[in-house]
């Protein structure tokens, strides 16, 4: 199907402005530990430019693949992304105790995308089968259950849990039975709890959390605090922070919106918050406006990948949730991230140029002169 009209600019201009915005804050953040550890603050400054101009590449590429296309290649996407995660776990780079890194990337970056994606098609062809056991739930839940379980073994209990979540709420909105649901989570927390008994390291940070963030772990969260709280309502200023000089660590990664408040008060973490807020509206109206039940759905998904993975890290550097690893959808650090989510907002751009929202503009057709009852130049006849 070609595209008719416009796609949404309002969400295009939206994403760009916090891909651009990342560069300074990331730079910002970044500068004296890239200066410790390279001998110039400008490296990891490149290093994050040179991922956001491979983030515009992806975007455009979903912006100009049609998405009905995903449709059918969704079952090779996830069947690729469990042969990554495999090889990860087989021969990927140790960081930090973890093994997520796979040939300058995290795999599971890819596969919260092509389960979401393969997720979407399932549930779009199977209808009202979703609400039986055999035919539609178990079905879907073999493919959920299989990609968190490949990211949990890195381990990776954070992007796990999202992912584990995602795919719940989407076979919750297809019309899942409750019963079903509630079954599998009550299957799931037994494996849940082994899971956190068998690394302390887990149990610990939840305990920090609940006594208030005065625990061994909570230093990080112990110096996010002390940025929002030195920034107030308007920031220390653009480059003036001092959390970033050796007091918060991944201040450039997952704790990047702390800068953000210390530098730029709570104004800028509120327009922060309000720009994926923005998505996030701009993405539900683009699936109601879809014509296809796969394009409602993998509108859904994509909008709520990134709007949750953006509250999550948000909410983990106030303190309102449990220290992860989790970044910030475009702003933070890295680039697996930031090409992923934005090749998917591409295809989230895509299906909105597919539905009714934004016409182009059709200038009328030139009406003939008429002349003896024969249009001019024709032969046709009389018009009748």
């Amino acid at each position: 199907m070609l595209r008719r009209n416009h796609i949404d600019l309002t969400l295009l201009l939206t994403v760009l402005t916090l891909m651009f915005m990342s560069i300074g804050v990331v730079y910002s953040a970044s500068a004296a530990w890239a200066f410790k550890r390279y001998g110039e603050t400008e490296y990891m400054l490149l290093s994050h430019a040179g991922k956001v101009v491979f983030g515009l590449l992806a975007l455009l590429v979903g912006i100009n693949l049609d998405y009905k296309k995903v449709k059918h290649l969704s079952k090779l996407g996830i069947l690729i992304a469990v042969g990554l995660l495999g090889a990860t776990l087989l021969s990927g780079v140790v960081a930090k105790g973890a093994t997520r890194w796979l040939l300058g990337f995290q795999p599971s970056e890819f596969a919260k995308f092509a389960l979401l994606f393969h997720v979407s098609a399932l549930i779009a062809v199977k209808g009202e089968e979703i609400r039986d056991f055999k035919k539609g739930f178990l079905q879907v839940m073999m493919w959920i259950v299989l990609i968190t379980v490949l990211v949990l073994a890195q381990p990776n209990f954070s992007m796990g849990a999202l992912i584990f979540g995602l795919g719940i709420l989407m076979i919750f909105i297809a019309g899942a039975r409750l019963t079903h649901l509630l079954s599998m989570f009550l299957a799931g927390i037994p494996a849940l709890l082994l899971y956190m008994w068998i690394a302390p390291y887990r149990r610990q940070r939840i305990f920090d959390f609940l006594s208030g963030g005065s625990g061994k772990t909570s230093y990080q969260l112990l110096q996010s605090k002390i940025a929002f709280g030195v920034g107030g309502l308007l920031g220390v200023g653009a480059g003036d922070s001092h959390q970033r000089d050796f007091f918060l660590p991944e201040s450039y990664g997952d704790f990047v919106y702390a800068i953000i408040g210390e530098e730029y008060g709570l104004l800028g973490t509120v327009i922060v918050l309000v720009l994926f807020l923005v998505i996030m509206y701009r993405g539900f109206r683009i699936a109601k406006a879809s014509e296809d039940m796969f394009g409602k759905y993998l509108a859904i998904a994509i909008t709520s990948a990134i709007t949750l993975f953006a509250l999550v890290n948000a909410g983990v550097t106030v303190g309102l949730l449990p220290t992860t690893g989790l970044p910030m959808p475009f702003v933070s650090y890295g680039g697996s991230s930031m090409v992923f989510s934005a090749f998917a907002i591409g295809l989230l751009l895509n299906i909105s140029s597919q539905t009714d929202m934004f016409p182009r503009e059709h200038k009328p057709a030139a009406i003939q002169p008429v002349t003896n009852g024969h249009t001019s130049g024709s032969g046709v006849g009389k018009v009748y």
